[in-house]
């Protein structure tokens, strides 16, 4: 750790600092920075972009009362080192550690936890009519991207604006990335900003922006007059925010950490809602991140050596990703009705093959998931086969679209589900454990997870042949590949609403049923099980809707069931097969016990913690077999030998 970062203890202490010395603790937190996510992985590039900027606003602004509001929030590891927590830094997104977003229950410079987009400017001006109804002056600042900008909701809070009668400063991060390169019309737009700068128009809207700053006995309306007037108006940006009679500022350098104390200074003051667009380089400072940011935006551990990666941590094996990826490719070889929409998560969601081979077949959207599912219900409508590929927690933000486009309409569209289940170090923020309850309420949805990558590809080539919408969820994960090797039956084909048994026996007393990668699970606890001289069934759902009446069945056979998913116990797999037992019996049947997530917000830390957070895991399995044989098989566990 760097001398000024050591002696740095909050945001007070980085007022003592001189702008030399504050530039020289930029460099100092982009090592550390550096140096613990190449440990334990995180938001590298973004990172390195905003120090200065970050450091600026600690500087000006006193976020203790002022309030600092995030926009996503993976930039927020400078505003967490300088406000107390750089002593766990060094274990970012560890159970042990501090979380990569912002998180109030960390500290009281942060406002919201936050992981998702579009978020920042409306909540703001929430809080700003807020203090304003209760006679407060603490000053706000909205922190948001340009690939954030352009979500939908960015754009309602803009045009609901003009609601606040009071200082409110948006300060726009314009870096011309998202996961991916920025997509759609407003990135061509802020591009085009960008190449028409130079460095030096950089300094000079700078410092027409400082000298017509509004001075006692001077309004906001003369100043902006006054800046229009000096500074060239054909900036595509500045015409746009204009038009939308919010006053606009930019674009100026976000690594000049002088000038931006100055602006920040000045805006402080403005007694107006106001737009301040800053440019940061992403990577900054670290050569392998700036050149490739997308490859840098979220990293697993890397080795450095200087400005370059020694070697990439590899993966235990092929991921469900991967396998999904390299099957769409070879499907859309067959059929050209095939086409891939994502938002702004290409190489995430596994679409970089399909891009590179199919361009015209291939639609990024940017962060803008209920606009990629409209779009996916027009080219279904047209014809096509549309898959939208989405992060499960993301996917969440297009319910309305899912509902009236697609599932009222009853269209084709295949909804591929990334990142389903507890996702590791993201936290809370991504875990995706409402998909299966959100997509289980709509009419027509069908419903169905793999257990691995033979089923994977089984359950794509049974997507695409529906005349209805389908949703096929997959963890990020690696695929178990030892069931692929020991299990013929996983190579049958999906067939709607039909289960499969991988291990079953007349004399089981108890029928494990797994949805989707937990089936590897289901097998670990019959095997343990086993060597103690009891037998269950394991069966492997498939489908979560419609349920297969043969699981039901079970239960006629004096089966008990235990149903098992990552997923939330409310709303999700085992819910259904209560419903459906229930609506078959007419009666509520004895036993089905449901193992899932709890009803709370899991910690990050890694999946397989998570997955044992959650008792969905093999010792659990185990416990529920055995406590259910006691309780409704009158079975004595103590005696291993005894067979039921």
């Amino acid at each position: 750790m760097g001398i000024l970062l050591e002696q740095n203890n909050g945001p007070d202490d980085l007022k003592k600092l001189s702008i030399n010395q504050l530039s020289e603790l930029a460099e100092e937190i982009r090592q550390l920075i550096l140096a613990s996510v190449s440990k334990t992985g995180g938001h590298l590039a973004s990172n390195l972009g905003v120090v200065e900027l970050t450091l600026a606003l600690h500087y000006v602004f006193n976020f203790k009362a002022d309030k600092l509001i995030w926009d996503v929030g993976h930039q927020c590891y400078t505003h967490k080192i300088i406000t107390g927590r750089k002593n766990g830094f060094e274990r970012l997104r560890q159970s042990d550690g501090i979380s990569g977003f912002p998180d109030p229950s960390e500290s009281e410079y942060d406002q919201f936890t936050v992981g998702h987009a579009g978020t920042s400017i409306s909540t703001a001006i929430g809080m700003a009519l807020g203090q304003k109804q209760l006679n407060k002056a603490d000053k706000i600042v909205a922190f948001v991207g340009d690939a954030s900008i352009v979500n939908g909701t960015s754009f309602e809070a803009l045009n609901n604006l003009g609601l606040v009668k009071r200082q409110l400063l948006i300060v726009l991060n314009d870096n011309s990335m998202a996961i991916d390169a920025t997509q759609g019309a407003l990135a061509k737009y802020f591009s085009k900003v960008r190449l028409s700068q130079t460095y030096e128009d950089l300094r000079r809207t700078t410092k027409n922006i400082l000298e017509h700053m509004p001075v006692i006995g001077k309004s906001v309306e003369d100043a902006i007059e006054r800046i229009k007037k000096s500074i060239r108006m054909v900036l595509p940006a500045s015409q746009m925010f204009e038009s939308l009679n919010i006053p606009y500022f930019g674009p100026v350098d976000g690594h000049e950490i002088g000038s931006l104390i100055k602006l920040f200074k000045a805006l402080g003051d403005f007694n107006s809602p106001a737009i301040l667009h800053i440019y940061t380089q992403k990577g900054k400072g670290f050569s392998p991140a700036n050149k490739h940011p997308s490859k840098f935006h979220s990293t697993g551990s890397f080795k450095i050596n200087g400005q370059t990666v020694e070697a990439k941590e590899t993966k235990a094996g092929r991921t469900f990703t991967d396998v999904f990826g390299e099957h769409l490719v070879k499907l859309a070889e067959k059929d050209e009705r095939i086409v891939a929409i994502t938002s702004a998560m290409c190489d995430g969601t596994g679409l970089m093959g399909f891009r590179e081979k199919f361009t015209g077949r291939f639609y990024d959207v940017g962060i803008a998931e209920g606009a990629a599912v409209d779009i996916a219900a027009g080219l279904a409508k047209s014809g096509l086969r549309p898959v939208v590929c989405m992060y499960s927690t993301f996917l969440q933000r297009s319910l309305d679209q899912i509902a009236q486009e697609v599932s009222l309409q009853n269209l084709p569209v295949v909804f591929c589900i990334d990142r389903a289940g507890v996702v590791g170090a993201d936290g809370p923020t991504h875990h995706g454990l409402m998909d299966i309850g959100y997509m289980r309420m709509m009419p027509n949805m069908v419903l169905t997870a793999p257990a691995n990558a033979i089923e994977l590809r089984e359950a794509l080539e049974f997507a695409l042949s529906q005349q209805g919408p389908v949703c096929l969820r997959y963890p990020k994960d690696v695929v178990p590949s030892v069931l692929e090797i020991d299990n013929a039956c996983f190579s049958q084909p999906f067939e709607l609403g039909k289960s499969v048994a991988v291990r079953y026996s007349e004399q089981a007393v108890i029928s494990v049923v797994t949805y989707g990668c937990v089936l590897s699970q289901g097998l670990a606890a019959a095997e343990r099980l086993a060597g103690e001289g009891i037998e269950i069934n394991v069966i492997n759902a498939r489908f979560a809707d419609p349920v297969d009446e043969g699981i039901i069945s079970l239960l006629d056979k004096g089966n008990s069931l235990i149903t098992v998913e990552d997923h939330s116990v409310a709303c999700g797999f085992g819910s259904a097969v209560l419903e459906k037992a229930v609506a078959m019996l007419g009666r509520v049947p004895e036993p089905i016990v449901v193992i899932g997530g709890p009803a709370r917000f899991i910690r990050r830390g890694s999946r397989s913690a998570q997955l044992m957070q959650e008792g969905v895991n093999a010792d659990e399995i185990v416990r529920v077999a055995k406590e259910i044989l006691v309780k409704f098989h009158q079975y004595n566990t103590v005696s291993p030998k005894k067979s039921i």
